[in-house]
């Protein structure tokens, strides 16, 4: 059978003014700022009057570590959304935007799948309402001015060799990773080595997504660490006098975006940090306001339960002080299939024994997620080849888990096809019995969170780090940042550093190749293993089949 492609069904969806769609929720059309028709922020004005309400309940969606066969995990996030809704809940769904690297590169686009999308999807995949070039000209405003700080006089001492500050840009190009800057001679400045991230994994993007209003923004933005004296004393962006300006340039960027799933239920799209690099989640600021407007907010977190719930939990949820009452655990029939050695091309057959042989993988997700105190519901997202046998091998394996897996058809049939799914979360978050706590406390010296996390998440036996590695960590606590939460780069693909072993080993070690101070966004970074903070295109990347088509519609982008 021939189905329609993503994008195909996306361009035939009926879609409602916005205005219509944040009436809803009951946002004033006055404080909405229109995008086109179809897309739109809300006001902070609205925002603020918000305060006084009750929340509702936040429900995380997550997933297994993603393998080539497709887990799901947005769709899921989209159709639940669609469900509880159909089911008579006021649901709302939280999701990160698109960056425009991995679109043009392997992963393609970031807005839910068949049945189960957000629209308009081409705008959000591509440059949406712009908030990533927002977030790009403020980083890279702060670099500028570093330089221009140094060529006209170097008031503050910097040393050049010890700026911490990268620039970024929204796009995979590997070339950027490692740069000398300031060449020509001594009108362009004083040459040194520096590199480019992504700017996903930029640290603006991370306060964008934490800060909880402009006058926090500004704080933040004004509190990274940019660079350090040649007395080795830390230089911050406002020292720089860059603060202002960057809040200037990213006021419009903090305004959540509104829009809409295929079966026109609400949406905010905002922010968008990846989460084997940065911090995985959403914004702050989109998911408070959801649970002000909304009886359910439908959230995810970034790739798999290891990387993505850790965060959410460990440094999103610390820092917004929310709550969680349900996870739900996206698998698939074909993932379980590939853990268990089956080999891409031949998933289509039915295997129960490798199906058996890569539950472990699921298994240990639902035990980490369980382990924040938070009740746990798998969702088995289903593909037209999965067989009754396959199916019900999955639900075994989860039931001995103290758990319950359900059949999810979104994909084919949007929300009517996850009406279970919706049920037992509404029948998890009311029971009371979620007691989240974070893994580690705050005051535990920032190694030994590193060592938490990779023993009871990872079932590491053990990280290694240099001397260098550290000391930095000492210095940091010294400093008076030893209370930050950390936030681990590493590969998406396994619960070790390389990506080629799947399942759930045991006893690896980590090996930690560098760590950064985010002091604005409230983290320090852990990069280990070989994992890049500046991604590059493969081999045959997406941009070579996306086009406009003789119509001008865009074809390629899935």
């Amino acid at each position: 059978m021939a189905f329609a492609s993503d994008i195909e069904i996306a361009r035939a969806a009926k879609k409602l003014p916005i205005q219509l769609i944040g009436a809803k929720l009951g946002i004033p059309e006055a404080d909405l700022l229109p995008y086109g028709h179809d897309k739109a922020k809300v006001g902070q004005g609205f925002i603020a009057s918000l305060q006084g309400r009750p929340d509702g309940k936040l429900i995380l969606v997550t997933a297994i570590n993603p393998t080539p066969a497709g887990e799901g995990k947005t769709t899921t996030t989209v159709g639940l959304g669609d469900g509880l809704n159909r089911i008579g809940k006021r649901a709302v769904v939280c999701i990160r935007e698109a960056s425009l690297g991995p679109n043009f590169g392997m992963k393609g686009g970031a807005a839910g799948g068949g049945m189960a999308q957000i629209v308009p999807m081409e705008e959000m995949n591509l440059h949406f309402t712009g908030d990533f070039h927002a977030i790009t000209s403020a980083h890279n405003l702060l670099a500028a001015m570093i330089d221009n700080h140094i060529y006209w006089g170097n008031t503050l001492d910097i040393d050049a060799r010890r700026i911490v500050w990268r620039r970024v840009m929204d796009m995979n190009d590997r070339s950027l990773r490692d740069v000398v800057t300031s060449l020509g001679g001594v009108s362009n400045g004083y040459p040194r080595q520096t590199g480019f991230d992504i700017t996903v994994a930029s640290e603006v993007m991370a306060i964008l997504c934490l800060a909880r209003d402009l006058d926090d923004l500004e704080k933040r933005l004004g509190d990274i660490v940019v660079a350090y004296t040649r007395a080795k004393t830390p230089v911050t962006a406002r020292d720089i006098r860059a603060d202002g300006a960057m809040t200037v340039l990213l006021k419009d960027a903090m305004q959540p975006n509104l829009v809409q799933t295929l079966e026109n239920n609400p949406a905010f799209v905002h922010g968008g940090p990846f989460a084997n690099i940065a911090h995985g989640c959403n914004s702050v600021i989109a998911t408070t306001t959801a649970l002000k407007l909304g009886e359910y907010v439908v959230t995810e977190a970034g790739f798999g339960a290891d990387l993505g719930a850790e965060k959410f939990f460990d440094i999103k949820c610390r820092k917004a002080g929310l709550r969680p009452a349900a996870a739900v655990i996206v698998a698939t029939v074909r993932a379980m299939k590939m853990n268990g050695g089956v080999a891409k091309a031949d998933l289509g057959a039915e295997n129960v024994a490798a199906v058996q042989a890569g539950c472990p993988n699921l298994g240990r997700h639902i035990a980490n997620v369980k382990g924040f105190g938070v009740p746990v519901v798998v969702a088995i997202n289903h593909f037209t080849t999965d067989t009754g046998a396959e199916v019900q091998a999955v639900k075994e394996y989860v039931a001995a888990q103290g758990a319950e897996a359900i059949l999810c058809r979104h994909w084919a049939q949007g929300g009517a096809g996850i009406e279970d799914l919706a049920r037992k979360v509404v029948e998890l978050a009311e029971s009371g019995v979620a007691d989240f706590a974070p893994l580690y406390p705050d005051d535990m010296p920032l190694f030994a969170k590193i060592e938490t996390i990779a023993r009871r998440i990872y079932h590491a036996g053990a990280v290694i780090a240099d001397k260098a590695v550290l000391d930095q960590l000492k210095a940091w606590e010294t400093a008076g940042y030893g209370a930050l939460p950390v936030c681990i780069a590493k590969t998406q693909y396994s619960f070790t550093t390389d990506p080629t072993v799947r399942g759930a080993p045991v006893g690896h070690t980590i090996p930690l190749r560098e760590v950064r101070l985010s002091a604005g966004a409230g983290f320090v970074v852990a990069i280990c293993g070989e994992i890049m903070t500046m991604p590059g295109l493969p081999r045959v990347p997406s941009a070579e089949v996306i086009r406009l088509n003789a119509d001008g519609d865009v074809e390629g982008l899935f």
